[in-house]
């Protein structure tokens, strides 16, 4: 699925609080911590089949209300935990909606066939050399 094409900014809402990550003192003053909240079934970029499949794949990250919640607080900046929220928004999503390609069942090759069959009659062989002969 192409998510590039479309633009889902529009449709997201940004939350801030303070983060528990890195800054010293900056942690105490200044809300780093963004967590973006996307509305799933009421997003226009979505098809229903694609919102089904997200629902299903993401439910623990969806809330009661159907909000897909992202959080990020890894840089001291505000903006720079906003862009990456928003970067992990879009490979989410990608991730939920790749649909993985149909295995096709190969034909295994004559010369494979017999080369596990010779195999199998040396080591036969080799095995039943080993044995004690009752001729005595």
């Amino acid at each position: 699925m192409m998510l590039a094409n479309r633009n889902f900014e529009p449709e997201f809402e940004f939350l801030t609080s303070r983060s528990s990550g890195p800054g010293g003192q900056n942690v105490n003053k200044v809300n780093t911590k963004v967590e973006l909240r996307f509305h799933i079934y009421n997003s226009e970029n979505l098809n229903e089949e694609e919102k089904i499949t997200i629902s299903e794949k993401l439910k623990n990250k969806i809330n009661t209300e159907g909000f897909l919640v992202i959080t990020c607080q890894t840089e001291r900046s505000q903006l720079r935990n906003k862009e990456l929220v928003i970067e992990k928004f879009y490979q989410i999503l990608e991730k939920a909606l790749h649909k993985p390609k149909k295995r096709r069942a190969t034909k295994v090759p004559k010369s494979v066939k017999e080369k596990r069959l010779k195999t199998k009659k040396i080591t036969s062989e080799r095995k039943s050399s080993r044995k004690k002969t009752t001729d005595e």
